[in-house]
C-alpha cells in the first residue's frame, strides 16, 4: 500500500447515487424511526425523529439530489456544529479509505442541487450545509476502481 493518505467515509445509496459521507461528521446509523411532519420546514427537511430522546430534524437526502420518493431505509445522525441531523438514506454500504487526492476530484453531493435548496440549506443551518459540501457523490465507474484495488473494506 503507498503513503497516500486517505479519507475514511461512510458509502451510502440514495437512489442511483453513491455518497461518500466523511466519518468525522457522522454519529451513529441505524433503522428509520418514526418521522413527524413539521409545517413551514424547508423541502428538504422530512420532519422530526426522536432519536434517543432528542427531537432531530431529518433531512431527505433524496431531495437535495433531485429525487423525489426515495425509500429511505436507513437514517445517518451527523454532526453539524455542536447539534444533531439525520440524514435519510437508502442504504449504508459500509466504510471505504478512499485516497484523499481522488477525493476532490469526485463530485460535490450538493453539486447538482438547486441553487434555491442550496441557500436554503444555508439560511436554515450553515454548520449543516458546511457538513453536506464535505460529502461526495460517487460514481460506480470509481466505486468499481476501489473495489478492484481491494481499498478498505
Amino acid at each position: 500500500m503507498s503513503n497516500t493518505q486517505q479519507q475514511l467515509s461512510l458509502l451510502c445509496r440514495v437512489s442511483a447515487h453513491l455518497c461518500a459521507l466523511p466519518l468525522e461528521h457522522v454519529v451513529e446509523t441505524m433503522r428509520p424511526l418514526p418521522v413527524e411532519f413539521v409545517g413551514g420546514a424547508p423541502e428538504f427537511v422530512s420532519g422530526l425523529s426522536i432519536v434517543r430522546g432528542a427531537p432531530l430534524p431529518v433531512v431527505d437526502t433524496g431531495s437535495l439530489l433531485g429525487e423525489k420518493g426515495s425509500p429511505h431505509t436507513r437514517f445517518v445522525i451527523v454532526k453539524a456544529g455542536n447539534h444533531l441531523v439525520v440524514l435519510a438514506v437508502d442504504e449504508i454500504l459500509g466504510l471505504r479509505a478512499i485516497p484523499a487526492d481522488s477525493i476532490q476530484e469526485l463530485p460535490p453531493l450538493l453539486g447538482d442541487a438547486r441553487a434555491d435548496l442550496v441557500a436554503a440549506i444555508g439560511a436554515v443551518d450553515a454548520r449543516l450545509l458546511l457538513v453536506l459540501r464535505t460529502a461526495r457523490v460517487v460514481p460506480e465507474s470509481f466505486w468499481a476502481t476501489l473495489e478492484l484495488q481491494g481499498v478498505s473494506k
